[in-house]
């Protein structure tokens, strides 16, 4: 089998696993200063069935495909540092406030400069936990579908074998190529960095970052073309202005709320039968349980 070209669809977002009081503006908005930013779990685990397929297809190559502001090339050189073979940064503030519609329809245009074979993408993002955007894509590229994958089984000509997580168990299903894939948080973790690969890749920047950078890495960056990481603006993708961001994101949010869990008081439980029993009868007079 030929080599795949695959695009990984990857996200940067705060860390909302560890949301304190800080991490809401008086607004109601989320305070992004407050969060640190990370490479979004499950576009990992997405990371990771893409690598797999290229250990085994000779000739596939990987590329991350992201939209954001300058400091989210941060995670393409993390998906460079464990195998990826670069990436494309979609930048630019007229996609400023997207909402899922508007953010699948840029990656759409920004696919079709692309041609893959493959869209690989985590089921969802820890920031908004939509898990709309993997699907809108294949529904405005025209590509059938693959959700919930846990691990891709088998690919060659006439297409993917996947296992997905369902519910109540799995299934394995049958594909053609080439079609979208969201991964499930339950496929395999990302393997680690490469050191190799870290002391190759931790010089390349986007372009926007190559602006600030000085004439002795201007140099080094003509000599080395793989550190370059390709930046897109609105003028580089066709597409209708009236559909990028706050126009083209019909999602309004009225209100957001902070809610944040403190003990106010803490019991010290007897481990003896009688003080379990004392236990459990208190919580159900109080109506915690029962």
């Amino acid at each position: 089998m030929k080599g795949l070209k695959i695009v990984v669809l990857a996200k940067q977002v705060p860390d909302t696993r560890n949301v304190g009081k800080d991490a809401m503006k008086a607004d109601g908005t989320v305070n992004r200063a407050a969060l640190p930013a990370i490479f979004n779990p499950e576009d990992l685990n997405a990371l990771e069935q893409a690598l797999r397929l290229k250990d085994t297809i000779a000739g596939t190559t990987v590329h991350i495909l992201t939209m954001g502001p300058g400091r989210a090339a941060e995670i393409i050189r993390e998906a460079m540092f464990r195998g990826a073979d670069g990436g494309y940064l979609l930048s630019d503030r007229a996609f400023a406030g997207s909402d899922t519609l508007a953010t699948s329809y840029a990656l759409t245009c920004a696919l079709k400069n692309l041609s893959p074979d493959l869209i690989i993408c985590g089921r969802q993002a820890i920031d908004g936990d939509t898990a709309q955007v993997g699907p809108q894509v294949a529904e405005k590229s025209g590509l059938p579908q693959i959700t919930y994958a846990e691990e891709i089984l088998a690919c060659n000509e006439k297409g993917l074998k996947i296992r997905r997580r369902l519910e109540r168990g799995s299934e394995v299903v049958e594909g053609p190529i080439p079609c979208v894939v969201t991964v499930n948080g339950s496929a395999a973790p990302c393997r680690p960095r490469n050191a190799r690969l870290v002391m190759k890749y931790k010089h390349a920047k986007a372009t926007s970052e190559m602006q600030e950078a000085d004439e002795d890495y201007v140099t080094m960056a003509s000599q080395r073309p793989y550190l370059k990481i390709t930046e897109w603006s609105v003028n580089d993708i066709q597409s209708n202005p009236e559909d990028l961001g706050l126009s083209g994101s019909p999602t309004k949010v009225k209100h957001i709320e902070s809610v944040v869990f403190q003990a106010k008081e803490a019991k010290v439980l007897d481990t003896s039968d009688a003080g379990i029993e004392e236990m459990m009868k208190e919580l159900i007079a109080n109506h915690t349980i029962g």
